[in-house]
């Protein structure tokens, strides 16, 4: 008896250890960063799930890791999302086109089976509309006082604040989202380009599109939300 209990109390030790470290995980639920925490190592995709539709295509002819940057052909459509799930973060992470600039996007609290379009809210990159919202299979969130949830369609579009504040191809951009309960602001190059509030989905997968011509990304971590 004395050494289950000695077991119990070990494990507790080493679980409270552990949830001080990653803001608990696993059995307590989502990461809820209290500290930065770098998604992407700069060397490969530990912690990461490649997806691709088609089981036919190898995954690491899309996404490649060179220098600190991953590099993504964009062909097929598809993701590289965390394993962890989170929940109540501020996200960074910056992106550049090399070529044509197209499409792609951030996708926030994703879940649900691995597919090209999960139950998301992106936070769009697409050439010329990053900062927009997009509801993808049915989530909502209140935006200037207008609920937009729509269940019936597979993609709402709520579109940025103001004018692109990207930068053009070759140039790096940072996105810096801020994940607080059912609130959701996009900040692009500084720019705060939209805020929603009541999100009906609050925690998940995060994920980087694969989705219409080569991009890249770099320096991708998450802290403790700020305003």
């Amino acid at each position: 008896m004395k050494r289950v209990a000695r077991g119990l109390l070990t494990f507790c030790a080493v679980a409270i250890f552990l949830s001080t470290l990653t803001g608990c995980q696993g059995l307590w639920g989502p990461v809820k960063p209290r500290a930065k925490k770098m998604l992407f190592n700069g060397k490969d995709f530990a912690g990461w799930k490649l997806f691709i539709p088609d089981e036919n295509i190898d995954v690491d002819d899309i996404w490649s890791v060179t220098d600190g940057v991953v590099h993504c052909k964009g062909v097929p459509n598809g993701y590289m999302r965390t394993e962890a799930t989170y929940a109540n973060y501020r996200l960074h992470l910056e992106w550049r086109w090399p070529e044509k600039p197209t499409n792609s996007g951030v996708l926030l609290h994703a879940s649900g089976p691995d597919q090209v379009w999960p139950l998301t809210i992106e936070c769009q990159l697409k050439s010329g509309s990053a900062g927009d919202f997009v509801l993808i299979n049915g989530p909502g969130i209140t935006v200037d006082g207008e609920d937009k949830q729509d269940k019936d369609k597979q993609f709402v579009s709520v579109k940025k604040k103001e004018a692109s504040s990207e930068k053009p191809a070759g140039q790096w951009n940072a996105y810096d989202i801020s994940c607080e309960g059912g609130t959701i602001r996009c900040h692009v190059n500084g720019v705060l380009q939209n805020e929603g509030t009541a999100a009906t989905i609050t925690s998940g997968w995060i994920c980087l599109q694969s989705e219409g011509s080569p991009i890249e990304f770099r320096n991708i971590y998450i802290e403790l939300a700020k305003k």
